[in-house]
């Protein structure tokens, strides 16, 4: 998201967070949120869970062009043996992704782009806050009180058809029941729709993992319950520190994240080693819904987050 954007919103929250409601005419609702203690986890578990997804969804902010025949140098390098099936995107109104498969891990990975911020168009999608039904064609699980982030949703239909398609054909192609779903930023919104679609339509007996980084809120209560409901633990967004992004949409305009939250809370000089948490339910305020928006850190949102993974154009210059 745009470093802008981030301000107003926050500046939004705080002002909000001492009104009276209503505001505007606007009902000032605040979602579920959890105090239960976190659990911290191991340098084993981030390797072996984390690591990975975030790899691609670093690799996804390379141009279109040299993610085809992957050749994106040191992003593309660090995961060897990949064949993308499908890359798309405009750097802008359509965030670049790409459809690929991992042949050592045998997965078909989905990975979207998260915000350029020297792209305006991009800059859009995020800061449109207005609630908006759900896309019953893309989700067709979701009820009448579903509302989601108008932009967000905007953004994945614009590929979802290419996306479950080429899914779709590489799971038949390859013989791999193995999904996995990533991104960042705007990418990671867009990337927890797109699991919640493919969850919805492939076979159950398909694996599917979604993995994103630095998720803003994507819909309302009834949003996060039903991403809780359909995806369960297969879902995991990490938040990073002080990153502000996942602050908003603020939960005072109805927005609200969904439970598997790993946060991190510190990572050492050299970007390798983060200790990090996993945080129980909704908006659990041991984690990021806790952070006091006055330290707030545009950085932490494009990291290191551990082994000195960065995301973000600068991550990947190609």
């Amino acid at each position: 998201m745009h470093v802008s954007a981030v301000i107003l919103a926050l500046a939004a929250l705080k002002y909000a967070s001492a009104a009276p409601a209503p505001l505007f005419g606007i009902h000032l609702g605040s979602g579920d949120s959890s105090e239960t203690k976190p659990t911290e986890l191991s340098q084993d578990e981030i390797t072996s869970n984390l690591v990975r997804p975030s790899l691609f969804a670093r690799a996804v902010y390379c141009s279109s062009g040299v993610v085809e025949d992957w050749s994106c140098g040191p992003a593309c390098d660090a995961l060897p043996n990949v064949k993308v099936l499908t890359a798309g995107g405009d750097d802008g109104l359509v965030p670049n992704f790409f459809v690929a498969h991992d042949v050592d891990e045998d997965t078909i990975v989905v990975a979207h782009q998260g915000t350029n911020p020297k792209n305006l168009l991009s800059d859009l999608n995020d800061i449109k806050f207005r609630q908006v039904d759900a896309n019953t064609t893309v989700l067709p699980d979701a009820g009448d009180d579903v509302k989601m982030h108008d932009g967000f949703l905007d953004a994945q239909e614009r590929t979802a058809a290419q996306v479950l398609s080429t899914v779709q054909s590489a799971l038949k192609s390859t013989g791999s029941k193995k999904v996995l779903v990533t991104g960042h930023s705007l990418g990671a919104a867009i990337a927890s729709i797109d699991a919640m679609m493919l969850r919805m339509t492939l076979d159950k007996s398909v694996s599917l993992t979604a993995t994103v980084f630095g998720l803003p809120r994507v819909g309302n209560q009834a949003w996060a319950d039903l991403v809780d409901s359909t995806l369960g633990s297969s879902f995991t967004y990490v938040t990073n520190q002080d990153d502000p992004v996942p602050r908003v949409p603020p939960q005072f305009l109805e927005f609200q994240h969904p439970s598997n939250e790993i946060h991190i809370t510190s990572v050492d000089a050299s970007g390798k080693i983060a200790t990090a948490l996993r945080c129980p339910g909704q908006e659990n305020t041991n984690c990021a819904g806790g952070n006091d928006i006055l330290d707030a850190s545009v950085a932490n949102h494009r990291g290191p987050y551990f082994q000195n993974i960065s995301m973000g154009n600068a991550a990947c210059p190609f």
